[in-house]
C-alpha cells in the first residue's frame, strides 16, 4: 500500500511526515529548508510510493484562510503542475505548532531540543497527518 506524505510548508522550513506502508500511523520524517523542497520531493517520490499528499492549510478562528496562504497557495499550484497525478488533500493546521511544542514537553524532550524549530515543524507535520488519518477513519463509519 502506498504511503501518505504530509507537508507543513513554511517560509524558511518545511516539516514532513509520512505514514507507515499500511497508512495507520503518522511518523515524523524530516525538516528541509523550503528552498530545497522540490529536490527533496523529487528524490522521495522516486524512492517511495506515495498516493496522497496532505498539505497543512492554515485557517483563522472563524474558519477562513489565514494570511499565510499567500505563500502556501503558490506552492500548491506549483505542486499540481509538477505532480498532476498526485492527489492533494488540505488539512487545517490551526494550533499545530503549539500542539507540537506541548507534545515535546509531554514526551520529555529537553528544553534545549524544544528550541529546535526544525523539530517543531516536523512534529507539526506529524500532527497534521495524524489528524488527517483520524478524520479519514471517522468518515468511514
Amino acid at each position: 500500500m502506498p504511503r501518505i506524505l504530509a507537508i507543513d510548508y513554511g517560509k524558511k522550513r518545511t516539516g514532513l511526515a509520512v505514514t507507515d506502508p499500511l497508512q495507520i500511523i503518522a511518523n515524523r520524517l524530516t525538516t528541509v529548508a523550503t528552498h530545497e523542497i522540490w529536490n527533496f520531493l523529487s528524490d522521495y517520490f522516486q524512492k517511495e510510493d506515495v498516493s496522497v499528499v496532505v498539505i497543512g492549510y492554515p485557517r483563522t478562528m472563524n474558519n477562513e484562510a489565514s494570511e499565510a496562504v499567500r505563500y502556501i497557495n503558490p506552492f500548491i499550484k506549483k505542486f499540481q503542475v509538477k505532480y498532476p497525478d498526485m492527489a492533494i488533500e488540505l488539512q487545517d493546521e490551526r494550533f499545530t505548532s503549539k500542539m507540537a511544542f506541548q507534545t515535546m514537553i509531554d514526551g520529555g524532550v529537553k528544553k534545549e531540543k524544544r528550541r529546535d524549530k526544525a523539530m517543531i515543524d516536523a512534529v507539526s507535520a506529524t500532527i497534521i497527518l495524524q489528524g488527517y488519518l483520524e478524520q479519514k477513519r471517522n468518515n468511514r463509519i
